[in-house]
C-alpha cells in the first residue's frame, strides 16, 4: 500500500534495497500511472515493452511525451499487454504511424484520452481505426497532424460520438465540411481547438455552435475568414462558453462582441489579440456582462483607449477576478489606465510592451499599490543633454522586464 504512492524513480530505488522490496516495488499494482517525460531522451522501445509486461492490466495512465525513440512495434506490445489503458500521451513520438492506432483499436477498447500531437505520420486511417475500436474516447489531440482531412474526421465522429475535447490545431487541410460532421455527431463536445485551420469559415463554425450547446472552450485563433456571425452564433447557442481565443481574426467587431458578452456571462478568458476593429465599446460590454473574466488579451488592438480600461477597472470582474490583462502595442494607452486598474486587487500581470505613453514613474506607483503585480513594459530612456562636442549621444529604446 505504501509503495503505491511512490513515483517511478523512487520505486526503482526501492527495488534495489532487497529481494523482498524488489518484489513489492515492481509489482504491477504499483504502476498504474507512469509519466516518463523526464527520461524522454533515454527511453527506447524495449523499455516500454518491459514496462507493459510488468504492469499488464494494472496500467491505466501512461505518458511517453517526447519519447522519440519509441515506435510502432513497442506500442503494439504495449497495447497487447495493457488492455485497460485509459489515458495515453504520445505527444511528439514522431516515429509512430497508423500502425500504432490500429494496435490501440484492436486491444485497448477502454481508451478515453489520447494525445497524438506532432505525430505527423498519422493519417485518416488512424482516425478510422480509433472509431472502430475505441468507442469510449472522450479526448483526442491530433494537433499538427496535417495529413488529416474531412474524411478522417467523418470516420472518427461516427464511432466516437462521446468526444468532449478535440484539438485540431494546425490541421491545415480541414475545411468546413469536417466541422459539420463534428456538429452533427458530437453533442457532448466541451473543448475545440481549431488554431491556424486557415480554411475554416463561418459556415463550419456556425454548425459547431448549433450542434454543440455544451461548448465551453473554443480556439479559432488565426482563422482569419471568420466574422461576427460566429460571435452571434456562440451567443445564441453556447451560453456556457468560458474560454474564447480569436487572435488575428481581424474581421470581428464590437457588434459581434456585444452579442457575445450579453449572452455568455461565464466568460473567464478571452484572447482578442489583433482584433484590430474593436474599440472601447467591447470593453464596456465585457465590464457589464462578464463578471467572471480573469484573463484578457487586447494586444495590438490599437483603438482601445484609457476610457475602455476605466470601464473595465470599474466592472464586475475587476475587484476579485481579473488576473491578467495584456495591452501590448496599444498606442492610445497612457498612465491613466494604470490608475484605473487600482481596484483590481487580484491582478497578477500587465503586459505593456510598446505602449509609449506609459512612464516609469506611474509604474512605480502602481507597484507600491499592488506590490505582487508583474508589469512587463518598455520604458524609453531619458534623452541626455547635448555633449560638449555638439553631437548628441543616441540611445535605442530598451526593454525592461520588471
Amino acid at each position: 500500500r505504501i509503495f503505491s504512492f511512490l513515483d517511478v524513480v523512487t520505486l526503482c530505488r526501492c527495488a534495489q534495497v532487497s529481494r523482498a522490496w524488489n518484489v513489492l516495488a515492481l509489482d504491477g499494482s504499483n504502476w498504474q500511472r507512469i509519466d516518463l517525460f523526464n527520461f524522454q531522451r533515454d527511453i527506447e522501445g524495449r523499455v516500454v515493452e518491459n514496462i507493459s509486461k510488468r504492469c499488464g492490466g494494472f496500467l491505466r495512465k501512461l505518458s511517453l511525451r517526447g519519447c522519440q525513440g519509441v515506435g510502432d512495434n513497442a506500442l503494439r506490445t504495449f497495447a497487447q499487454n495493457c488492455r485497460n489503458i485509459e489515458v495515453l500521451n504520445l505527444n511528439g513520438c514522431t516515429k509512430i504511424t497508423d500502425a500504432t492506432c490500429t494496435s490501440l483499436s484492436k486491444f485497448c477498447s477502454k481508451l478515453r484520452h489520447l494525445d497524438l500531437a506532432s505525430c505527423t505520420s498519422i493519417t485518416n486511417l488512424s482516425l478510422k481505426a480509433l472509431s472502430e475500436g475505441c468507442p469510449l474516447l472522450e479526448q483526442l489531440i491530433i494537433s499538427w497532424c496535417d495529413q488529416v482531412t474531412k474524411d478522417g474526421i467523418q470516420a472518427l465522429v461516427r464511432g466516437c460520438g462521446g468526444l468532449r475535447a478535440l484539438s485540431l490545431k494546425g490541421c491545415t487541410q480541414l475545411e468546413d465540411e469536417a466541422l459539420k460532421y463534428i456538429g452533427a455527431h458530437c453533442p457532448e463536445l466541451v473543448t475545440l481547438n481549431l488554431q491556424t485551420c486557415l480554411q475554416i469559415t463561418d459556415d463550419g463554425l456556425i454548425t459547431i455552435c448549433r450542434g454543440c450547446h455544451k461548448l465551453q472552450s473554443l480556439c479559432a485563433s488565426g482563422c482569419c475568414n471568420i466574422t461576427d456571425a460566429i460571435l452571434n452564433a456562440l451567443g445564441q447557442n453556447c451560453p456556457r462558453l468560458r474560454i474564447l481565443e480569436v487572435a488575428r481574426c481581424s474581421q470581428l467587431t464590437d457588434v459581434g462582441f456585444t452579442t457575445l458578452a450579453r449572452n455568455c456571462h461565464e466568460l473567464e478568458k478571452m484572447d482578442l489579440e489583433e482584433c484590430v476593429q474593436i474599440t472601447d465599446s467591447t470593453l464596456i460590454q465585457l465590464s457589464i456582462h462578464c463578471p467572471r473574466l480573469q484573463v484578457l488579451s487586447l494586444s495590438h488592438c490599437e483603438l482601445i483607449t484609457d476610457d475602455g480600461i476605466r470601464h473595465l477597472g470599474n466592472g464586475a470582474c475587476a475587484h476579485d477576478r481579473l488576473e491578467v490583462i495584456e495591452l501590448d502595442n496599444c498606442p492610445l494607452i497612457t498612465d491613466a489606465s494604470l490608475e484605473h486598474l487600482k481596484s483590481c486587487h487580484s491582478l497578477e500581470r500587465i503586459e505593456l510592451y510598446d505602449c509609449q505613453q506609459i512612464t516609469r514613474l506611474r509604474h512605480s506607483k502602481k507597484k507600491t499599490h499592488l506590490p505582487n503585480i508583474k508589469v512587463h513594459a518598455y520604458f524609453a530612456p531619458v534623452t541626455p543633454p547635448p555633449s560638449v562636442g555638439g553631437s548628441r549621444q543616441r540611445f535605442c529604446r530598451c526593454c525592461i522586464i520588471l
